[in-house]
C-alpha cells in the first residue's frame, strides 16, 4: 500500500533479538552483567571453533600434515569465518571492513602467538594431546578475543562509555 514503511527483518536482526531474549531470562541478576554480544560471540565462535577442529583432525590426522601447519591453516579459516558471523550478525558493524580486518588481524596475530603456539603448541609439545592442547587454548582465546573484538576491533565510537560490563 502506498503511504506505509516497511521494515526489513534480516536474519541478523533476529538472531539479535534472540540473544537478548535469552540474556533477559537469565537469572539472579546476570542479565545486567552479561551482554547479548557475549552470548552470539560464544554461539559463533563455538561454531567456529568446531570449524577449526575438524580441519585440524583433517589437515594433521587424516592427511598427515605437520601440527603446526595443520593448526595454522584451520585457524586461519575459522577466524576468518569468525569475522565475517561477528560483524554480520553479533556486532552489526557498517564500519569499514578494510580498517576492521587489518585491526582484527592484528588482534589475531597477537592471538595466535600467545595462546595458538605459546599455549596450544607448548601443551601438544609437553605430550598432551593435539585436541585436548588447542581445547585448553581455546578457553584463553575465548576471553581474550571476546574482549578485543567487542572493544576494539567492533567499538562503537558513536555510542557513550557505560558504567556496566554491557
Amino acid at each position: 500500500m502506498p503511504g506505509l514503511a516497511t521494515t526489513t527483518d534480516t536474519v541478523a536482526d533476529r538472531f539479535t533479538r534472540w540473544c537478548e531474549a535469552v540474556v533477559a531470562r537469565l537469572p539472579l541478576g546476570l542479565d545486567r552483567l552479561v551482554a547479548p554480544t557475549i552470548l552470539g560471540f560464544a554461539l559463533i565462535n563455538s561454531f567456529t571453533f568446531g570449524v577449526d577442529l575438524v580441519l585440524l583432525t583433517v589437515l594433521h590426522g587424516w592427511w598427515g600434515l605437520p601440527v603446526w601447519l595443520s593448526v595454522t591453516v584451520a585457524y586461519v579459516c575459522a577466524f576468518g569465518l569468525s569475522f565475517v558471523l561477528n560483524r554480520t550478525f553479533n556486532f552489526h558493524s557498517h564500519a569499514p571492513v578494510g580498517k576492521q580486518a587489518v585491526v582484527y588481524a592484528v588482534v589475531v596475530a597477537i592471538n595466535y602467538i600467545a595462546f595458538i603456539l605459546g599455549v596450544g603448541s607448548g601443551l601438544t609439545a609437553l605430550g598432551l594431546e593435539y585436541h585436548l592442547s588447542r581445547l585448553l587454548a581455546g578457553g584463553c582465546e575465548a576471553v581474550y578475543m571476546y574482549s578485543a573484538m567487542r572493544w576494539v576491533v567492533f567499538r562503537r565510537k558513536d555510542v557513550e562509555a557505560s558504567p556496566t560490563v554491557r
